[in-house]
This record gives structure tokens, C-alpha cells and sequence, in this order.
């Protein structure tokens, strides 16, 4: 069968796709520790997907909430509007102070909308994926100062402003965001909330730590849309 020049070179590009992602995750099973991973938890989570009814391609979506020390892992399968929550965790170390990061060696963990943009194998804290910290409005916030970096989800429980989870809940946290990277999804969305963003919490938190209170409310409009629709705004 032949095919006309335009769908020729589509189908140049969706295979260099596959195949880039595809070398992703081989890249990654290299290591000895994503090996590791991958035999200790994928059998289980990929029970649990099916139990969700995720199956097949999937795409993640992590939110996090700082006052509550949980992190939640969202998934929807290709061709699904709706993310489903698949896991919850916890903190299991906790820095600085509601509010966001504005400078280098504050140890505040970021607040705002974040993507994952590093898959590290070899961590001094065992696997951990990094988020764009600092993006445009960090980089506004801090007002020519050193925004800092460098921060991270990863395992072992210290932190200087990242957010840490067990070995073991990095683990699962790391091979499910390489599936969705090489099931296609180039960028997977990050949001760092203060506190769970309703009402009484708004105002209690506004109350106490005043000068945040413009900023937070610009983050409602994206935490409410989530809440009721289960799709990102």
C-alpha cells in the first residue's frame, strides 16, 4: 500500500514517538534500582490498575497538599476525560512553612503548577523525579534574588523543601510516572497545594498568614475545577 507524502511523514513521526518512548523506559530498566523497583512493585500496581479500571496507555496527574503531608497519584487511560485517584501517600518529612518558596535556602517546598522534568535512578535518596521549579512566577516572585532548585519527590525522609516519601512509596510513585512517560505522555503535571483549598481552610489560613492570601486565591480556580470535574483546568 502506498501512502501520499503528509501521511508518509505523520507516520515518520508518530514512530520516532513510539520508539523514543519506548527507549525511555529501556534507558531507565538500566539502572540497577528502577530494575528493583519495577520487580518489587509493578506486579501489584498493575493489579491495582485494572482493579481501577485503568487499563492499557495510561496518563498521571500528582497533586499535593503541604499542610496534610499527602500526595495523590491521579490516572486516566487514553480516550477517559476523567482521572481517577489510584494512590494516596504520605509525607514522611515535613519543611518550612505554609506559603510559597521565594528564595535559595528558605526550605519552603513551592506552591503553584508544576511538571515532572527529571527521572533520577541514581538519587542520594534513592529514585526521585524532579519538578520545573522555578517557573515564570517563581522566578517574578523572588524579585532578582536566587529562586534555589533542585527540588525533588523522592525517597528517604529528610528535606530541605522537597517532598519525601518512603523508599518504598517512591518506588511505586517512579515506575508508574516511567509508564506514563512511555506510554506517551511527555509532561506530567504537578500541583503543590498549601492546604486542601475549601472555605474554612482559606480563611483560617489567610487569617494567619495574610501576605499569601492574593496568591492562594489564585490558585482556587484550578483546585475547584479539579474537584468537581476531575480534569485539569
Amino acid at each position: 500500500m502506498k501512502f501520499g507524502p503528509l501521511v508518509t511523514i505523520l507516520l515518520f513521526i508518530f514512530t520516532q514517538s513510539m520508539t523514543g518512548q519506548s527507549s525511555f523506559k529501556t534507558r531507565q530498566l538500566q539502572f540497577n534500582r528502577v530494575r528493583l523497583a519495577y520487580d518489587q512493585v509493578w506486579p501489584e500496581l498493575r493489579s491495582g490498575l485494572q482493579k481501577t479500571g485503568v487499563d492499557g496507555a495510561f496518563e498521571m496527574f500528582i497533586r499535593a497538599f503541604k499542610a496534610e503531608g499527602k500526595l495523590e497519584l491521579w490516572l486516566r487511560s487514553a480516550g477517559q476525560q476523567k482521572f481517577k485517584l489510584f494512590r494516596t501517600y504520605n509525607f514522611c518529612a515535613h519543611s518550612g512553612n505554609p506559603g510559597p518558596k521565594i528564595k535559595e535556602g528558605d526550605l519552603q517546598t513551592p506552591e503553584g503548577f508544576y511538571y515532572i522534568n527529571v527521572f533520577n535512578p541514581e538519587s542520594l535518596f534513592h529514585l526521585s523525579l524532579g519538578i520545573n521549579y522555578p517557573n515564570a512566577t517563581d522566578l517574578k516572585r523572588s524579585a532578582g534574588q536566587s529562586p534555589g532548585g533542585d527540588i525533588y519527590i523522592h525517597g528517604n525522609c529528610v528535606t530541605v523543601g522537597c517532598i519525601p516519601l518512603t523508599d518504598e512509596k517512591i518506588r511505586e510513585v517512579y515506575v508508574l510516572a516511567v509508564e506514563a512517560k512511555a506510554c506517551g505522555q511527555n509532561e506530567i503535571p504537578v500541583y503543590i497545594f498549601p492546604f486542601r483549598m475549601n472555605g474554612p481552610n482559606l480563611e483560617e489560613y489567610s487569617n494567619k498568614w495574610p501576605a499569601w492570601k492574593n496568591f492562594w486565591n489564585s490558585l482556587v480556580p484550578a483546585y475547584r475545577y479539579f474537584e468537581e470535574r476531575r480534569m485539569l483546568l
